[in-house]
C-alpha cells in the first residue's frame, strides 16, 4: 500500500531542476520524447514530408534546366529544347508554389496541434503533482513552462522540422548533383568544409549553454513579475515600489544579457558562413572558368555548378539559423520535460480503491512527518477524532497544526505511522474519492475570476441555484447577496477583488457547505474577518458542523470553546486533549494559553471602547 514519498528525503527528491540537469547535452533523448506527440497526426505529417520532397525537387530543377537550355538549346541552336526547358521551368515553379503552400499549411497545422497537446499534457501533469511540489516551485516558474517555454518550441515544431527536411534534402541533393557534374570541381568546393565544420561545432557547444541561460532568465523574470503583482497590496502598503522596480530591472537586465550573449554568438558565426561561402564560390569561379577557357568544361555546366554552389551554402546557412532555433527550443524542452518527468511524490497505488461514503472517524497512529528530513514537524503523534466530532487544534505558531490538517486531507503522506478514516489507510484509497468527501476553508479563501455562481459551485459543479443560495444564506451571506446587483451572476475578480475580506470568507464557507462534505477542515477560517462577520459565521457553524467531522485550527475563543475536543500541540507533540472545561480544570498549557487569549481580547475590547 505504500506510495512514493515515505522516505525521509522524499520531499527533496523531486526537484525539477534535478531532472533538467540529468537531461543536459542529450538533445536526441529529448527529441525522442517529443516525436511520439506527432503520432495522432501521422498522415498529415507524412503528407507534409511528401510535399517537402516535391518542394526540394522543384527547387533543385532550376540550375539543371538552365544547363540544358544553355548547352543544348542556345549552344546547339535548338529552339525546341529551349522552349521545352522554359516550359519545364515555369511548370516546376508552379508546382513548387502549390506544394509549398500546402506544405507550409500542413506543417503549421500539425505543429500547432502538437503544441496544444503538449501544453495540455504539462498542465494536466501539474494537476497530478502534489501540493508540496507547488509549494516548492515558484508560480512564475510553472507559468513559464506553460507559456514562454512552449512558445520557444513553436519555431522548431511548426517551421523547424520543415526547414530541417527541405534544407537537409537540398544539401544532400546538391552534393550528389555536383559530383555527378564534375567530381574535381566538387572536391574543390568542399575545401572550406573543415573550417565550416569546426566553426559549427564550437557554435553548437557555446550556443547551447547560452540558450539554456536565456530560458532560465526568462523564467526568473516571470517569477518576479508574478510575485510582485500578486503581492501588490503589500508592496504598496510598505512603499516598496522602488525596491520592486529594482528587482524587476535586475531580472530584466539578466535576461537581456543572456539574450545578448546569443546575439553575439550569431553575429560571429553567420557572417563567418557568408565568408566561407564567398571563398568557396571564388575557388569554383577561378578553376571552373579556366577549364571553360581550355574547353574542358561547358558553359552550361559551369552556370549550373555556380547555381548549385549557392544552393550548397544556402542550406548550410538555413540549417545554422535553424540551429539557433533548435538550441532555444531544446533549452525550453528540457525544462518542460523536467516537469513531465517529475513523478508525483503522492500518488494512488495501482490497487487503490475508491473510499466509500464515510462516517468520519479519523485516526492518526504513530504519525511522524517533516518537510525536510533534518527538520521533523510531527513526532510519533497519535490522535483519534470520532465521527461527528469537532476537534480544535491549538498551539503556538510552528506547533504542527496546519501540517496535521494537511495529513488528514492527504496533501502529504506521513513518513512514519498511518492516517486512517473509518479504519481505512488513506494510502490505500484514491485521492479523488477522499477529496470528494471533504472540504477545506483556509485562512484566506481563494476565489477565482468569474461569477459568484461559479465560485460557489466550485466544489459542487452540479448544484442548483437554490442549493447555492441556500448555502450562502446558511453562512449569513444574505446582506452580501442583497448588496450584489446581479445576484449569483455578479462578477468576481481574480482572487476575489472587489469583495471585502469578510465577504470572500463567507463565499469560502458557502462553497464548502455547498459541497456537502463529510469531513470539514477550517484552517484559521475566521481569523481574517471582522467581529460582525465572525458572529455570523459562528452562528452558521452551529448549523454546519453537527453531523460532520470537523477539524478546526483557530485562535478565536468562541470557536475553540464550542469544540467537542481540544488538542493542544507543541513542537509536533500532543501535550493535552479534552473539552474546554476539562482542560481549564487541569490548569495546564491550555489554561495558560486561554488566559493569554482572554487578556488579549479584553485589552482589544478596551482599546475599541473609546471609539465606540
Amino acid at each position: 500500500m505504500s506510495t512514493r514519498g515515505h522516505g525521509p528525503s522524499s520531499h527533496l527528491a523531486a526537484r525539477p531542476e534535478d531532472d533538467m540537469e540529468r537531461m543536459e547535452q542529450r538533445p536526441t533523448r529529448k527529441l525522442r520524447k517529443l516525436i511520439p506527440m506527432f503520432a495522432p497526426y501521422k498522415w498529415r505529417a507524412l503528407t507534409t514530408i511528401l510535399l517537402m520532397l516535391v518542394v526540394t525537387a522543384t527547387g533543385l530543377a532550376g540550375p539543371a534546366l538552365a544547363q540544358v537550355a544553355i548547352d543544348h538549346g542556345i549552344g546547339d541552336s535548338n529552339s525546341g529544347v529551349l522552349v521545352l526547358t522554359v516550359v519545364l521551368f515555369v511548370a516546376a515553379g508552379l508546382i513548387g508554389v502549390v506544394a509549398g503552400y500546402w506544405q507550409t499549411y500542413l506543417s503549421a497545422w500539425v505543429g500547432e496541434r502538437v503544441l496544444l497537446d503538449l501544453r495540455t499534457r504539462v498542465f494536466n501533469h501539474m494537476m497530478r503533482l502534489e501540493l508540496g511540489y507547488h509549494e516548492r516551485v515558484p508560480t512564475g516558474r510553472s507559468v513559464s513552462r506553460l507559456t514562454s517555454d512552449i512558445e520557444a518550441l513553436e519555431g522548431l515544431v511548426s517551421d523547424g522540422f520543415t526547414s530541417l527536411v527541405v534544407n537537409g534534402l537540398t544539401f544532400v541533393g546538391v552534393v550528389v548533383i555536383l559530383f555527378a557534374y564534375d567530381w574535381q570541381l566538387a572536391l574543390l568546393a568542399f575545401t572550406v568544409f573543415p573550417l565550416l565544420a569546426a566553426g559549427t561545432a564550437v557554435f553548437r557547444v557555446t550556443s547551447a549553454r547560452a540558450y539554456r541561460r536565456t530560458r532560465e532568465r526568462v523564467a526568473e523574470v516571470l517569477s518576479v513579475l508574478q510575485e510582485t503583482l500578486s503581492g501588490m497590496r503589500v508592496v504598496q502598503g510598505f512603499g516598496r515600489q522602488d525596491h520592486a522596480r529594482s528587482t524587476f530591472r535586475e531580472a530584466n537586465d539578466a535576461y537581456r544579457e543572456a539574450n545578448m550573449a546569443t546575439i553575439r554568438l550569431s553575429g560571429v558565426y553567420f557572417p563567418g558562413i557568408e565568408l566561407l561561402s564567398g571563398v568557396g564560390l571564388a575557388v569554383i569561379l577561378w578553376f571552373g572558368s579556366n577549364r571553360v577557357l581550355d574547353g574542358d568544361l561547358s558553359i552550361g555546366v559551369m552556370v549550373a555548378f555556380i547555381g548549385y554552389m549557392s544552393s550548397f551554402f544556402d542550406p548550410i546557412q538555413q540549417l545554422s539559423q535553424l540551429y539557433s532555433t533548435f538550441q532555444s527550443a531544446m533549452a525550453a524542452l528540457e525544462k518542460i520535460l523536467g516537469v513531465l518527468e517529475t513523478e508525483p511524490e503522492l500518488a494512488d497505488t495501482p490497487d487503490a480503491v475508491a473510499l466509500p461514503s464515510i462516517r468520519g472517524d479519523v485516526d492518526l497512529e504513530g504519525v511522524s512527518f517533516g518537510y525536510r528530513p533534518d527538520r521533523p514537524v510531527l513526532h510519533d503523534l497519535s490522535l483519534t477524532i470520532p465521527a461527528g466530532t469537532t476537534a480544535a487544534l491549538v498551539g503556538s505558531t510552528g506547533a504542527g497544526k496546519s501540517t496535521l490538517a494537511k495529513l488528514i486531507a492527504r496533501f502529504y503522506d506521513p513518513q512514519g505511522g498511518v492516517v486512517r478514516i473509518d479504519g481505512t489507510d488513506l494510502r490505500a484509497v484514491t485521492q479523488a474519492s477522499l477529496r470528494s468527501q471533504l472540504a477545506i476553508v483556509p485562512q484566506e479563501g481563494h476565489l477565482f475570476a468569474g461569477t459568484l455562481r461559479e465560485n460557489l459551485a466550485f466544489g459542487a459543479p452540479h448544484a442548483t441555484d437554490e442549493e447555492l443560495l441556500s448555502a450562502l444564506r446558511a453562512v449569513g451571506g444574505d446582506d452580501m447577496l442583497d448588496a450584489l446587483p446581479d445576484g449569483l451572476d455578479s462578477t468576481v475578480n481574480e482572487r476575489g477583488g472587489g469583495l471585502s475580506a469578510g465577504q470572500r470568507q463567507l463565499v469560502s464557507f458557502a462553497r464548502a457547505l455547498a459541497a456537502q462534505p463529510r469531513l470539514l477542515i477550517l484552517d484559521e477560517a475566521t481569523s481574517s474577518v471582522d467581529v460582525q462577520t465572525e458572529a455570523r459565521i459562528e452562528h452558521a457553524m452551529q448549523a454546519i458542523l453537527p453531523g460532520r467531522t470537523a477539524v478546526l485550527i483557530a485562535h478565536r475563543l468562541s470557536t475553540i470553546r464550542r469544540a467537542d475536543m481540544i488538542v493542544v500541540l507543541d513542537h509536533g507533540r500532543i501535550l493535552e486533549r479534552g473539552s474546554h472545561d476539562e482542560l481549564m480544570a487541569v490548569g495546564g498549557r491550555y489554561a495558560s494559553l486561554y488566559g493569554d487569549w482572554e487578556a488579549a481580547t479584553a485589552a482589544a475590547a478596551g482599546r475599541a471602547a473609546p471609539h465606540a
